[in-house]
């Protein structure tokens, strides 16, 4: 029972069920349920009589471990079988199994066996000690590897077309008549019964079965499953299934399933009783059942946390402890300030800043109980431009506007006009001084929206002639013959995806369809290095925010750490079943969060590359990701129209924001965090209280332990205000550090 991962209910189950599936030549499938006690021959007895059909089945895998010079598992599943060294030497009969709907023929060369092993992965088996039970023993490797067993039984099972869809019929029946509490549960199995088993008739070439079997049942699924089961029904052949990703999604990943025991329990009286072995097959081998104690979940329970294209995240892929919180910031004596402010109250100065250093969330002179080591990971030192530029920080954030309700930004929204050239990414420097854009064209502009024009640094030999010593050295060093208002960088040779500008506006990230990462310099506009990692498009990047590291993703579905001054990543993060399509570091850049086209967003530690958090919930790719700046929420959009709200130390969703008709490209908290703006193709900014929609929600260990949560419908309490755009769909937000909020997007007549 490896697939139903708790402790106490693998040895019950073991008790209870012990079923050998054999098959009496004329089609039907028969159950034998033995008592531990008793031998029969799946590979429980050292006898190797057991049926011929067995024997048959045995010998052929023997064939091909032995072909594939797997010679410690030969002689292992030898051992435990009872069969004589030169037993799997002999030729294989094909009499067995001739019959109508028998196990079908085993050539000596091995053909069917390897289909069969193409279906499951092998795992090398681990010798049992001497005094073990006469058993097949599986691997160490955990629930994904089966043993030999599982190989003959998903070899075996390939029960009579017909039957599939009495006994899928015979499960809806049962779960429809199930009290109310349970039946929300058990129709979560469905899903992944429905595929696995259309699956498993495409598989061995039942096509008229599979087809009568999709239209019949196709129509009970969830509607957030439609795009899946459009890609689904295109498999009608199995040369389609060779090579197809969804497909192989759907194999090799365990759906996960979170049940109550009781509702469990119901289910497996249920199959028991009905001796329904094909379906407690796929539920073995292809189901992750997460068991919990306690009162079922409601069917809006379970909504919430499904969609996504391997079912929900386990319980304990979110229990690990996260440290979310912010690191402490340096302290920096800031002598120049008295220079700047002589003329004003110099008595009011310091106490500004104060309670500025508060609102910035830098944290006093206390560690915060939840945030890392200052020293967890390597941070670049801070230069002196950066201490500056702190300052200004500091200075503006004085001059910040406290928002709320009743206090709500402004917004000034930047329209690309004529953007032929496809505008596919935006962003903004902390400061607002810069935008820059990627295009379908393959080229990179920047902008400067303040008065100052971008200027380069001066070539080689003049700068020879220049004082060093001298106080503006940093102005004598721009050449003022190419000051303009913008630029443009060429080097991509595909479509840029993804842009980000480094904290201290001196480089720039993009990362393109032809499968690389560029740094740019924004003193010389000029590609510094191309990182190649990727083998596919790389649809983001983005720099964390202590600058030196950055993040891409794309297609290949590996997330990558880097460094700038390292020409391979320093991370790989993979897991995620489909595109990486957007990538954020935390505020405190030990972690990193990635959402995906599979539907869920992963929570990555930069130091160990572990996945801490698996969070489903939407029900299509997810577009855009934000912190809030304490770091303790997570907010993310998807292309289906909802924000959702994240509590990133529990690792539980939250709240749910609906009102946006379109895929939401754009997600950002203030500078206090008090509220959101999400941004869609829907032409529409909207304003959310997320104070509000964070103070509402009380969390406790059961809640956090089951995932009963209960999202309250007040979208439209929370909804602060809508702001349309004449026709330009949102694709980045930005605020200031004075709080205005900046929007861009191309203007599409």
């Amino acid at each position: 029972m490896a697939a139903v991962q708790d402790g106490q209910l693998n040895m019950e189950v073991e008790k209870d069920i012990k079923t050998e599936i054999t098959n009496d030549g004329s089609g039907n499938i028969n159950a034998n349920s033995s008592s531990p006690g008793s031998t029969s021959s799946g590979g429980k007895s050292k006898s190797p009589a057991g049926s011929g059909e067995d024997q048959q089945t045995l010998l052929a895998v023997l064939q091909f471990l032995k072909r594939n010079k797997l010679t410690e598992s030969v002689d292992i599943l030898r051992r435990e079988a009872g069969l004589s060294a030169d037993a799997d030497d002999s030729p294989v009969s094909d009499s067995a199994g001739a019959g109508s709907g028998g196990v079908p023929n085993v050539s000596a060369d091995g053909g069917d066996a390897n289909s069969l092993l193409s279906r499951v992965s092998i795992a090398t088996p681990v010798a049992p000690p001497a005094t073990a039970p006469p058993k097949v023993v599986a691997a160490s490797g955990g629930e994904d590897q089966p043993d030999v067993n599982v190989v003959l039984s998903a070899y075996s099972q390939q029960g009579d077309p017909v039957l599939y869809p009495l006994y899928y019929n015979g499960l809806k029946k049962f779960i429809e008549s199930v009290l109310d509490c349970h039946r929300a549960e058990l129709s979560q199995v469905f899903y992944p019964l429905f595929v696995h088993m259309y699956l498993e008739l495409v598989y061995n070439n039942h096509e008229n079965e599979a087809k009568q079997f999709f239209e019949k049942f196709s129509g009970d699924q969830e509607c957030y499953y439609e795009e899946d089961l459009r890609i689904l029904s295109s498999m009608s052949k199995k040369e389609h299934m060779k090579g197809n990703e969804t497909m192989l999604d759907f194999r090799t990943s365990k759906f996960v399933l979170r049940i109550s025991r009781d509702s469990y329990q119901l289910l497996k009286r249920h199959l028991q009783e009905r001796q329904n072995n094909q379906i407690w097959n796929i539920i073995q081998e292809h189901l992750y059942i997460d068991i919990f104690d306690g009162m079922p979940r409601s069917k809006s329970q379970i909504d919430a946390m499904s969609g996504s294209l391997a079912g929900e995240g386990k319980r304990d892929a979110n229990k690990a402890k996260v440290f979310y919180g912010l690191l402490k910031e340096p302290e920096i004596e800031v002598p120049l300030d008295d220079e700047d402010e002589e003329a004003e109250n110099e008595e009011g100065k310091p106490k500004k800043k104060k309670p500025k250093k508060d609102s910035m969330g830098s944290k006093s002179k206390k560690q915060d109980p939840n945030a890392p080591q200052q020293t967890r990971i390597p941070l670049p030192e801070l230069k002196d431009s950066d201490k500056l530029d702190k300052i200004m920080n500091m200075k503006e954030a004085t001059k910040k506007i406290r928002l709320g309700p009743d206090n709500l930004p402004s917004i000034c929204f930047y329209s690309f006009l004529n953007a032929y050239q496809g505008l596919t990414a935006v962003d903004f420097t902390d400061d607002s001084s810069l935008i820059a854009g990627g295009f379908a064209d393959s080229t990179v502009r920047v902008w400067s929206v303040t008065p100052k024009k971008l200027r380069r640094v001066k070539s080689a030999a003049d700068l020879s002639n220049i004082d060093k010593e001298s106080d503006d050295v940093l102005e004598r060093i721009m050449d003022e013959k190419t000051a303009s208002e913008s630029k443009i960088l060429y080097g991509h040779s595909g479509p840029v995806y993804g842009i980000s500008f480094s904290p201290d506006r001196n480089y720039l990230l993009s990362s393109s369809e032809d499968g690389t990462v560029r740094l740019w310099s924004l003193q010389t506009f000029t590609c510094l290095v191309g990182y190649k990692g990727h083998n596919y498009p790389v649809w983001d990047t983005q720099f964390s925010p202590y600058g030196y590291y950055f993040i891409s993703g794309g297609h290949d579905r590996v997330a990558r750490l880097w460094a700038t001054d390292h020409y391979q990543p320093l991370r790989m993060f993979a897991g995620h079943l489909a595109d990486i399509t957007c990538t954020l570091f935390h505020p405190n850049s030990n972690y990193v969060a990635t959402g995906s086209a599979d539907r869920t967003i992963r929570l990555w530690d930069v130091l160990t590359g572990n996945c801490v958090r698996i969070l489903t919930g939407h029900k299509g790719p997810i577009h855009s990701l934000a912190f809030s700046p304490n770091g303790k929420f997570m907010a993310s959009g998807a292309t289906d129209g909802r924000v959702l709200l994240w509590d990133v130390g529990h690792g539980l969703m939250v709240g749910e924001l609906k009102g946006h008709t379109d895929t939401i490209y754009a997600l950002k908290f203030s500078r206090d965090g008090e509220i959101l703006a999400s941004g869609s193709m829907d032409n529409t900014v909207k304003l959310w209280d997320t104070l509000k929609a964070f103070d509402d929600v009380e969390l406790d260990d059961f809640t956090a332990a089951t995932g009963h949560i209960h999202l309250p419908e007040n979208s439209q309490e929370l909804l602060l205000g809508t702001y349309m755009t004449k026709s330009t769909p949102v694709i980045h937000l930005h605020f200031t550090r004075r709080n205005l909020l900046l929007a861009a997007g191309a203007y599409n007549p």
